[in-house]
């Protein structure tokens, strides 16, 4: 029983991968589900979907090892954040569908907040901005549109949940209503500091109690799986959002260590160690992962559009059949031509956090065509993270060079985008052997919980390092090409 099964339930699909003893990848199952956008700037999931996807592709995945229920030690889970959901707590039937991260319908909600003054006291408690993308708004939406919904849950027969939650509740057999630190703290109603659940939020909010799950460390009993699911009941081990776990998985145990994982968003995340920082520069101070009762505290910056772009290309303009296609379609594209993207499909998240604007393209000539379009979406990437690392050095300033930023994610293997990322914030940029930091980095938490894997200092001297980018580009020309970025990011928040 050394085997480790990691569950990542993602924005657009659902993973399941096993783990060996040796943290070598054994087996991977992966399942696209539909997006479904009700209205402009709505993103909802189905529920059913999220569980209905995580179920079978754990199972395919074992399967796939070649191995048995018994054979898995402990399952460790992580998730896209903020999602929110909620159900009855009897049927397990939700009440709304999904409403995902990059939902935007509480805008005017929470500039209502804004403009009432509550923005410092939020920020106080919970590290966040008042802003559509975390929990609490989107909770508050679903008690006022769904009839009768805030009664019952003042009742006690409602339960919210996060992503991880959910995929807990049904595991269990809804035996077990709890989450991790990392994901509580994403949440808007949890006070990062005392570590509980903020009164003072929940009734600004109108949110009862009632609902919330309890919350655990990251590496703790989450309870068992339901015999049936698998042939066994398997212990749930480990649990954080998706960017806490891949922190985890990069091995970015030391203050001044810092990861950027590029999936449907790009996350940045800067281990500041066990006293929190507040931000000056719009980023949020939020949990790196919590074990044994301490936080490790972290400054995040949250960009909405990273891969999401390429997606784009894909789906939208159809100038792509596969992501891949877009790295010799940069390195084939014009160098006379210098498009500059700004993907604001949904806004622009930090260190702006301007959810009304929306995207522009600057530099079009009648040459422009797919391969300049893909070269300027995987630079708008490099230029998003750049202004995240900006912004938390001026918020936590370090003596020297920028230290080397790890990174992961899908678009972590795309070598014109990891040169480029590393030519624009002139610091070396280290691509992992292991791309699946989110998964690996669950799967050590629940690993090391049931004790068949390493601890913290022997996971972080395992790391190990595929490929290192370096600055080529001269400070000159990188100077020039963020000041025409940032010009074009005034003009999209002036228009």
């Amino acid at each position: 029983m050394s085997y480790i099964l990691a569950l990542d339930q993602g924005t657009t699909s659902s993973r399941s991968i096993v783990f060996d003893g040796g943290l070598k990848i054994a087996a991977i199952a992966q399942e696209e589900f539909p997006q479904h956008y009700p209205a402009s700037g709505w993103v909802e999931h189905d529920p059913s979907d999220l569980w209905a996807t995580t179920a079978a592709t754990a199972r395919s995945a074992i399967e796939k090892a070649g191995l048995h229920a018994t054979d898995i030690a402990a399952i460790g889970i992580t998730n896209q954040r903020e999602t929110t959901l909620v159900w009855d707590r009897k049927t397990g039937k939700p009440i709304h569908s999904a409403i995902v991260w990059q939902d935007r319908r509480t805008a005017d909600f929470c500039a209502g907040l804004r403009d009432a003054g509550h923005e410092p006291m939020i920020t106080a408690r919970t590290g966040l901005l008042a802003d559509p993308y975390f929990s609490a708004t989107k909770l508050k939406y679903i008690l006022d549109h769904v009839e009768g919904a805030r009664e019952r849950a003042r009742k006690g027969e409602l339960a919210f949940g996060t992503v991880d939650c959910w995929l807990i509740w049904n595991l269990t057999g809804g035996r077990a209503h709890v989450t991790d630190a990392t994901n509580a703290a994403r949440t808007m109603l949890y006070d990062i500091h005392k570590g509980r659940w903020s009164q003072s939020i929940c009734d600004l909010f109108d949110i009862p109690r009632a609902m919330l799950p309890e919350v655990r460390d990251c590496a703790a009993d989450f309870g068992v799986t339901r015999a049936d699911l698998f042939g066994r009941e398997i212990p749930i081990l480990g649990v954080a959002g998706d960017q806490q776990a891949a922190t985890i998985g990069q091995a970015c145990f030391t203050p001044g260590m810092l990861k950027s994982t590029y999936g449907t968003g790009c996350f940045a995340v800067l281990n500041t160690g066990t006293t929190p920082v507040a931000s000056t520069s719009k980023l949020l101070t939020t949990i790196a992962y919590q074990l044994d009762g301490t936080p490790t505290y972290a400054l995040e910056g949250s960009i909405f559009i990273a891969g999401a772009v390429v997606q784009w290309l894909r789906d939208g303009l159809k100038v792509i059949r596969a992501a891949p296609e877009t790295q010799d379609l940069a390195e084939a594209a014009d160098p006379a031509q210098d498009l500059i993207l700004v993907p604001a499909f949904v806004g622009l998240g930090a260190p702006y956090w301007k959810p009304e604007v929306r995207g522009a393209v600057f530099g079009l000539t009648r040459n422009s065509g797919p391969a300049e379009f893909a070269r300027a979406a995987l630079e708008s990437v490099g230029y998003q993270t750049r202004d995240l690392l900006d912004a938390m050095q001026a918020d936590w300033a370090r003596d020297g060079a920028q230290p080397s930023l790890r990174v992961d994610g899908g678009m972590a293997a795309n070598d014109y985008a990891m040169q480029f990322l590393s030519d624009i914030i002139g610091a070396p940029v280290d691509r992992p052997q292991v791309l699946e930091t989110t998964a690996l980095g669950a799967a050590w938490l629940a690993g090391q919980r049931a004790g068949v894997w390493p601890g913290m200092e022997e996971f972080a001297t395992g790391w190990a390092v595929e490929r290192q980018f370096t600055p080529q580009m001269d400070d000159a020309q990188r100077l020039a090409r963020v000041a025409r970025w940032r010009r074009a990011i005034n003009a999209v928040l002036d228009a």
